[in-house]
């Protein structure tokens, strides 16, 4: 498959032969969900906690005596029934990881991309340099690209320019290549990368 290769005014630079298999059938469509599944589930801080009614501060003592106040018998001010008190089955601390294969993750990878490229939904650039970290500078080339909606820009290294003229703007993030996972590809409506990125990942999906 070949695609297109812009430059930054949105003009055609040649095309660019895509060096990995794409993926063309429902194969990797479980790896898929296994790996975005993973990844949200990494997200996750898994710091909740409640005290159960051993934790509760609190003695052991009776709050009144079992009968003639005509209020209900009780035995603690630590039950689960009373304000203040301890929590039934609450949460505690884990950890929500899932473990997923290199194997696993580089097949998901391949097969979010084959769908993206095969959409239309993957620009290419010749080249991404910033002469300043200006807001406007940056929104210049996303209208030059008429790039709509979500948009995720994937870059060969990290670019302070570049971070700092993006990250004023509204639905666009920016990556690089060598931390790009399945959820990144999936996620937004339109995936910018540089040529050298998108080589870089082209090598990490030819490897497996």
């Amino acid at each position: 498959m070949k695609i297109s290769i812009k430059n930054s005014a949105g003009q055609s630079q040649g095309e660019h032969e895509v060096k990995f298999e794409l993926i063309e059938n429902g194969r990797g469509t479980q790896a898929v969900h296994d790996a975005v599944t993973a990844y949200r589930a990494a997200q996750r801080s898994g710091t909740a906690c409640t005290k159960n009614v051993g934790e509760v501060s609190g003695s052991n003592k009776k709050p009144w005596r079992q009968k003639g106040t005509g209020r209900a018998r009780a035995g603690s001010n630590q039950s689960p029934l009373w304000v203040g008190g301890g929590v039934v089955f609450g949460p505690k601390p884990r950890d929500f990881s899932k473990k997923v294969s290199k194997k696993t993750r580089a097949l998901a990878l391949r097969k979010a991309l084959s769908e993206r490229l095969k959409a239309g939904d993957v620009v290419v650039l010749d080249d991404l340099k910033l002469s300043t970290p200006k807001t406007k500078e940056f929104i210049k080339l996303i209208n030059a690209l008429e790039l709509k909606g979500t948009t995720l820009v994937v870059s060969n290294g990290d670019d302070k320019n570049l971070t700092l003229a993006s990250r004023n703007i509204e639905n666009v993030a920016l990556t690089t290549s060598d931390s790009l996972n399945t959820y990144d590809v999936l996620r937004p409506d339109k995936l910018v990368f540089t040529r050298s990125a998108f080589e870089k990942v082209e090598a990490r999906l030819t490897k497996e």
